[in-house]
């Protein structure tokens, strides 16, 4: 017996859940040290680009399959185009869905962690030497990447409506609150100017760094969470009438938002004790706690907010990568969500148990690269663009004029030719080429 698809309660409550899929690590963690690394108002002036031509019109094309059809990541394009290989791309995005969660559940589990920390007076010493001792431990990580799976299963087991939707109602808000209160106490530390000057002033020389250009690109593809079917399976949940470009903008303004306030926590903080924006990967779990360490008694707040907001960030991400999953074996099994959101996530759970030990504890690699680089780099690299470019040609190409545009909602709109155009053209242009380039570099 076919089970009953479960729907979102409200529009704001889908549009809630997909902002919190893009807001996630990729807004707190990698835009702002992406940012750092690309030269600043450089990257960001391409990043805003990239968002407004690329992403907006990617993210109504995945909206308008899983809208259209009501179904999982991969019986989506079963039910499109049956008889065809496009369904590949579905099933990349629910492969890159499980890899991703395996590695994500175990930095979700450092930034647990480090929230326990503070709330137990702090880091103290070296945070470099904490935080390399703790992740190259062989239970403590282990530990701590379980407890973060089982949060996130916890949500994803109560349902769509029950689990994804509530969490999602008072996560955002909250999410929201802390950033901008943590943006307004560090623009008081002295560093403000620079960090204004940093963001919003071009350096003109910058732009002719090609590097720049594909990291923004990049930057706004998978801050999105676009290509890795996520979006696709939360529209699957809409009404089949519910309007889909005001959503679509309204996810992906606050979702840039997000990152530019995240961008005046991080960057006023670091200029104000002279440290280099261009950090790298290390920047939240050995930069800031030092920062954090030198502000003295209040610093221990402060990073425990911090840390809060980080916590709740991987896991409002984190539910929508084991939603991708769960949706599409729900389907093929034909079992309960309940049973099936158990065995999806502790196989997740195991499947990033190499992730976590390859930091130090063993010698675990792919390639001569520790497990968890590799599955970054792999689905990063690999999956992820692949799978959204073919996704993306599928609808330019296989789809009529009048459909691209009444299933995206924009056949009222001016700009619907240009819309066809983007996603004929465009998109998979912008995306081929940072496939290309990103496996050339990988």
């Amino acid at each position: 017996m076919k089970q009953k698809r479960e729907q979102w309660g409200s529009r704001w409550g889908f549009i809630l859940a997909a902002m919190g899929s893009a807001v996630g690590l990729g807004n707190i963690w990698r835009f702002s040290y992406a940012m750092g690394e690309g030269g600043g108002s450089a990257f960001l002036i391409i990043y805003l680009l990239a968002v407004l031509l690329i992403g907006f019109p990617v993210m109504l094309i995945e909206f308008s399959i899983g809208r259209r059809t009501q179904t999982d990541a991969i019986d989506a394009f079963k039910k499109i185009a049956p008889k065809s290989g496009w369904f590949i791309a579905g099933v990349m995005g629910v492969l890159a869905a499980f890899m991703i969660l395996s590695f994500y559940g175990v930095i979700g589990g450092w930034s647990l962690r480090y929230l326990f920390e503070y709330l137990t007076g702090g880091i103290s010493g070296d945070s470099s030497d904490f935080f390399v001792g703790f992740i190259g431990g062989t239970f403590t990580p282990v530990l701590w990447q379980l407890l973060f799976m089982a949060m996130t299963i916890g949500i994803v087991y109560l349902g769509v409506q029950k689990g994804i939707e509530l969490s999602s109602k008072w996560m955002m808000p909250i999410l929201s609150f802390l950033l901008i209160a943590l943006a307004g106490y560090s623009l008081t530390l002295g560093g403000a100017s620079e960090a204004f000057a940093f963001m919003f002033q071009p350096e003109w020389d910058a732009f002719r760094d090609p590097q720049v250009y594909l990291s923004a690109m990049g930057q706004a593809f998978f801050t999105l969470s676009l290509g890795m079917g996520a979006m696709l399976t939360y529209s699957s949940y809409l009404d089949p009438e519910e309007r889909l470009t005001s959503s679509a903008a309204i996810i992906i303004a606050l979702d840039t938002l997000f990152a530019l306030v995240s961008g005046l926590v991080i960057f006023p903080a670091l200029f104000a004790f002279g440290l280099d924006p261009a950090e790298g990967a290390g920047l939240v779990f050995i930069v800031l706690p030092n920062i954090f360490e030198a502000l003295g008694g209040v610093g221990t707040l402060v990073g425990l907010v911090f840390f809060v907001l980080l916590s709740m960030a991987a896991l409002s991400s984190a539910i929508s990568l084991l939603e991708v999953a769960v949706a599409y074996f729900i389907r093929k099994t034909n079992l309960g969500r309940k049973k099936v959101t158990l065995i999806v996530g502790l196989v997740i759970f195991a499947l990033g148990v190499p992730s976590s030990l390859s930091q130090g504890a063993m010698d675990i690699t792919v390639f001569g690269a520790p497990f968890l680089d590799f599955m970054d780099a792999f689905t990063g690299n690999l999956l992820l663009p692949l799978g959204g470019l073919i996704m993306v040609l599928f609808v330019g190409w296989t789809w009529t004029k009048k459909e691209i545009l009444h299933h995206g909602d924009v056949g009222q709109q001016a700009w619907g030719p240009l819309y066809v155009f983007t996603a004929k053209f465009v998109a998979p242009v912008a995306i081929l080429l940072v496939l290309v380039i990103g496996l050339m570099n990988w």
